[in-house]
Parts: C-alpha cells; structure tokens; sequence
C-alpha cells in the first residue's frame, strides 16, 4: 500500500492549492512544466511547495484533501506555519 501525502502550492499573486500525491517531487515537477499539471494552475507561476506531510493512506488523504480545501485562506496559512495541525482537522 502506497503512503499518500497532502501538499500545498502557493502561486505568484499568492493562492494556494491542495493536492494529495504518493510522489511530491513527482507531482510538483508535474504542475510546474507538464500538461499534466492541474489547469488551476497553468500560467500562475512560479509555483511554490509550501507545505508537504505524510498522511496514510489514499481513503485518508482525500478526506483530508476535501476538509483542507474547505479552509478558509487563513486557516491554510495556520497549517502552513504549523499552528494548525492536520490531525485536527479529522475525527479518526
């Protein structure tokens, strides 16, 4: 079974997105100069990894991915700077 993990990219004018990966290095290279990038973030660059930790696997990952996309910007920013831990955010 692959470990998932949950990241964040900030881009140049400073919106962040949400993905889960089993490859960050991977899946970064992707968004930054590969058609298979996500189209939110086509032309918003330079890209940034602003946050990257492990979460299990894929079942809690996406759940993870779906509450982290729910918060608000500075709720984001609060996971960033490690003042909100993504254990918070799930009941399990």
């Amino acid at each position: 079974m692959s470990e998932y993990s949950l990241y964040l990219i900030q881009t140049k004018d400073g919106a962040l997105y949400t993905g889960i990966t089993t490859d960050v290095a991977r899946r970064f290279g992707e968004h930054q100069d590969s058609p298979k990038g996500a189209k939110a973030l086509r032309g918003r660059g330079p890209l940034t990894l602003v946050f990257n930790q492990s979460v299990g696997d894929r079942s809690r990952a996406s759940r993870l991915e779906h509450k982290v996309k729910r918060l608000s910007k500075p709720q984001k920013l609060a996971l960033i700077d490690r003042r909100l831990e993504l254990s918070e955010l799930l009941d399990d």
